[in-house]
């Protein structure tokens, strides 16, 4: 219950401070519309020239994008400032302070930073999604529903986990920012399903950088190709990857000198 009231309290924080700058949502619409733009000439490009791409119709690909895009959202709005901060505190040496703090270290340091403006991606996303569902003639399925919800909660949680393992290497080497820069160029390829890649581009974006797990899955969640066996995999990668990143994290502390060492 503490943690739950922690997260608030710093959600509330990051709310309030971005409405003071808010000619940032001016300039987050503004690049948002034009990624998604850029995106739908490319989708309209490629099927100029064919039907399906790799299995999947337009509309479909058309619904991978919106999860893409929701995903990225909530991965600029919640993940990626707190791991940015992380980063440049342990490098700097001054993360004592939250790890003086009467709380999880671990829970303080990811719930610090909230990106408000970035959530236009998150809504940007849905009405994609949901453009999408309409062209597929779409009939409301409740675990059609659940699986999609269950595989984006497990997919956010992947990437949190993944960003945090990268992170935490911070304790050991120095220009681990170059490797968080690698990571938002692989996500790109999250773009379109990882059915279309080879097998072994195909396998690295699903088992050591989890975008599959993070955009395909769910987005196969909605047009009834997720089976229990993906999504039972997606279970035990996600639980995984927890672990790993909290056992990881807790050896880097015990490495850690700050400031006051």
């Amino acid at each position: 219950m503490q943690g739950f009231r922690l997260a608030f309290s710093y959600l509330r924080i990051g709310i309030m401070n971005e409405f003071q700058y808010r000619a940032n949502l001016y300039i987050q619409i503004l690049q948002t519309f034009i990624a998604l733009a850029t995106g739908l000439i490319g989708l309209n490009l490629v099927f100029a020239q064919t039907s399906e791409l790799g299995g999947w119709n337009k509309a479909e690909l058309l619904a991978v994008m919106g999860v893409f895009t929701i995903t990225g959202g909530v991965i600029r709005a919640a993940v990626q400032p707190n791991m940015e901060r992380l980063m440049e505190e342990i490098r700097e040496g001054t993360l004592d302070y939250a790890l003086t703090k009467p709380a999880d270290a671990q829970l303080f340091i990811s719930v610090r930073e909230f990106r408000l403006w970035q959530m236009v991606d998150v809504l940007t996303g849905f009405v994609v999604l949901v453009v999408a569902l309409i062209q597929l003639n779409w009939l409301v399925d409740l675990w059609s529903v659940l699986g999609f919800l269950s595989a984006l909660v497990m997919g956010a949680v992947m990437v949190y986990c993944f960003w945090l393992i990268i992170t935490s290497t911070a304790f050991w080497f120095v220009r681990v920012h170059e490797i968080a820069n690698l990571f938002e160029g692989l996500y790109a390829a999250g773009r379109w399903p990882v059915d279309i890649y080879p097998n072994w581009l195909r396998y690295g974006l699903t088992f050591l950088v989890p975008v599959a797990f993070a955009v395909t899955v769910p987005a196969e969640a909605l047009t009834g190709r997720l089976t229990l066996q993906t999504w039972l995999v997606a279970l035990g990668l996600t639980v995984a990857l927890f672990i790993i990143s909290r056992v990881i994290w807790r050896i880097g502390l015990r490495n850690y000198s700050g400031a006051s060492a």
